[in-house]
């Protein structure tokens, strides 16, 4: 705002939270008769003054009281209310740690759509993938994977070598180790895709791009 030489203020007389902590969150969530605020599927019995975030599963909260407990796909937090600030000491311990929870979610939004880790193991990733109408991901290959796509909903244009063909939902495809591939969504509907890795290495560093991932048609670049 300080660039532009044409501004107006206007007073604000409402309330005002910056939502900086998860007591700031708290507190903007109703309680119930014993100072508990419950968001999603919490359940508080012979407890008091606790948050309780739980969108994804059940989580009982047993005679506890003044807490923060929030779950989330990446991770669970369970603190007392007033260490609500030490949460980023508790986000650089695990990073020092090398969880990669500290660093990345396990969904991660892209420009052509998003990508959820659903489970990984010895010599294997499992993705749920999305794609957006008209967008593509990049034109790539791996050293370390092989690939097995199933559709689940929509239509792929996929590029696997020479070959370019379609899938349609329950239909599956399998990319071998160093083959250049390419997802398209070249339909109307959101393309939804289960992806299983494997192989001796999945991270992102070993994804090779020969051509950059588009929105849309009309050709727009990401990263």
């Amino acid at each position: 705002m300080e660039a532009h030489e044409n501004k107006v203020v206007v007073p604000f007389n409402g309330q005002w939270s910056d939502v900086g902590s998860w007591n700031a969150v708290a507190d903007l969530s109703e309680s119930d008769v014993d100072g508990n605020c419950i968001d999603g599927q919490g359940v508080a019995q012979s407890t008091s003054n606790t948050y309780i975030r739980a969108p994804h599963r059940p989580v009982v909260a047993l005679g506890v009281s003044d807490l923060l407990i929030v779950d989330t796909p990446d991770a669970v937090l369970v603190a007392e209310k007033e260490a609500a600030e030490q949460v980023r000491d508790a986000v650089a311990e695990l990073e020092s740690r090398g969880f990669l929870q500290a660093l990345i979610h396990r969904k991660v939004t892209r420009s052509w759509g998003w990508y959820n880790c659903i489970d990984i193991g010895h010599r294997f990733q499992v993705k749920r993938i999305r794609v957006k109408p008209g967008a593509s991901l990049s034109l790539q290959k791996h050293h370390h994977r092989a690939e097995h796509w199933v559709v689940v909903q929509g239509e792929a244009e996929v590029t696997c070598g020479e070959k370019v063909f379609s899938l349609l939902e329950n239909q599956s495809t399998y990319i071998p180790v160093g083959v250049v591939h390419k997802l398209k969504n070249p339909g109307k509907v959101e393309l939804e895709m289960i992806e299983v890795q494997t192989g001796s290495y999945f991270g992102e560093d070993d994804i090779v791009r020969l051509e950059e991932a588009c929105r849309c048609d009309s050709s727009e670049k990401s990263e």
